[in-house]
């Protein structure tokens, strides 16, 4: 018991607050449909991007062989291992060019359509993107599989930059935080269904290897036929539509109560705010003094978030694990192990950081991150001399892995809305963030 209370036992009676009041009442919060909508949306969306990192690991052999037949029966000859090398880095990098694309397509979509509309519309990049992948054997064509790795790529780039907007558009702010971290957590799940189903007893084999990517398109169709049974963001129908009555009753169906004029006092507040704020270019932002410390954090941050090389990780994972000296029966099992190891980290992340706070978490992941990658290439460079070797570039992987993920990947994001709680609204710096 709180020694306050004990002090004044008739603290109550007097018509005070209890202390464990806000928590009772943040548990209130979380109402069964936020619950489902949280999840409906993240199956559909970041679990996708998560799944679409690790599935071209598994079947890369079935893939380059793939490529060579079709190359072969085309013009009577096998493919140069230079050209074949570069289809597959394109084959591979297309995802990320992709994304790109899909980023900046969100904010002309996403006010026309609205959030809900616009994670449904992607669903139709993930389905057509998932049939071009998995006929692309049948048809004979590799072009198929390039196409649809960009499409998928689009598809990742709008539903990271929606998603995430939704979810904190109809929850209450007690829980935002909480609420956001179901996005990089389903990324992680993504990844180790991408590791999980690429084992070599489940379709990674050469006969089945079309079907992974086929799998694409099974949370796309939970998405689409359970995301219109879900309001509209309320605070979307505020701002863009002015549809006050709409607003309340979305808010209502999602926080489970019928008193939410606190909540639509709150958008409405936020809407008075920005439309007395005056919104600044990228140059004047630039040229500002009064902003430039959060301007460098934000781009050195990212820059390090972009450059860090995880991707590269994630992408090329089987192959360091070959360079490595692991035998190629033992790689998938391996890499399985980094799916489970960013997982654990992400809900790690999730646990400390209120505690710890942002910046530690920064700042000693990306430090493990460095120490980590300067030891694998020394391994790497001298695997050969003892047998133990290859071993240690393992530990240094999931090292990595799990540097990035308990730190820099959730820590980077929150990072920025207190950077930028004072200034202006939208005022590009969050043109260098990442999707």
């Amino acid at each position: 018991m709180d020694s306050r209370a004990r002090a004044h036992p008739g603290a109550a009676k007097r018509g005070r607050t209890p202390r464990g009041t806000p928590g009772r009442r943040t548990r209130k919060d979380w109402s069964c449909l936020l619950l489902v909508a949280s999840f409906v949306g993240a199956f559909g969306s970041s679990f996708l991007y998560g799944y679409n990192l690790s599935v071209v690991n598994a079947p890369t052999p079935y893939i380059k062989a793939f490529y060579n037949e079709s190359w072969e029966r085309r013009h009577g000859h096998p493919i140069d291992p230079d050209t074949l090398t570069l289809l597959w880095s394109v084959t591979v990098s297309i995802f990320a060019i992709g994304g790109l694309v899909g980023t900046l397509m969100v904010k002309l979509i996403g006010k026309v359509l609205g959030r809900k509309y616009t994670l449904l519309v992607n669903n139709g990049f993930a389905i057509s993107a998932a049939l071009l992948m998995a006929c692309s054997l049948q048809a004979g064509a590799f072009e198929m599989l390039i196409v649809g790795r960009f499409i998928m790529g689009v598809d990742g780039g709008i539903s990271l930059s929606v998603l995430p907007m939704y979810l904190n558009e109809i929850s209450p702010k007690e829980i935002r935080g909480a609420l956001g971290q179901v996005t990089a957590i389903f990324i992680c799940i993504g990844v180790f269904t991408g590791q999980l189903l690429g084992l070599p007893e489940l379709l990674g084999k050469e006969s089945t290897w079309p079907y992974l990517f086929g799998v694409i398109a099974v949370p796309a169709l939970v998405q689409l036929v359970s995301l219109p049974f879900l309001p509209e963001s309320p605070r979307f129908l505020l701002f863009e539509k002015h549809d006050q009555a709409g607003a309340e009753k979305a808010f209502q169906t999602f926080l489970g109560k019928e008193d939410v004029s606190r909540e639509v006092e709150e958008v409405l507040a936020e809407s008075r705010v920005q439309r007395n704020i005056q919104l600044v270019s990228v140059l004047e932002l630039l040229r500002s003094p009064f902003v430039r410390w959060q301007v460098i954090t934000v781009i050195v941050t990212m820059a390090c978030y972009q450059l860090c090389g995880l991707n590269a990780i994630w992408f090329y994972t089987n192959s360091i694990f070959g360079k490595a000296g692991i035998s190629p029966e033992k790689i998938p099992y391996i890499t399985l192990s980094t799916g489970g190891i960013e997982t654990l980290a992400a809900i790690f992340s999730g646990l400390v950081i209120e505690r710890l706070g942002r910046r530690p978490l920064l700042i000693g992941g990306f430090g493990l991150m460095a120490l980590f990658f300067g030891i694998i290439t020394i391994t790497l460079t001298f695997q050969d001399h003892a047998p133990w070797i290859p071993y240690l570039s393992i530990v240094c992987i999931l090292a990595i892995i799990a540097s990035f993920c308990s730190g820099p990947e959730k820590s980077g994001h929150l990072l920025f809305p207190g950077l930028c709680h004072n200034l202006p609204h939208g005022c590009c710096l969050f043109l260098f963030c990442p999707a």
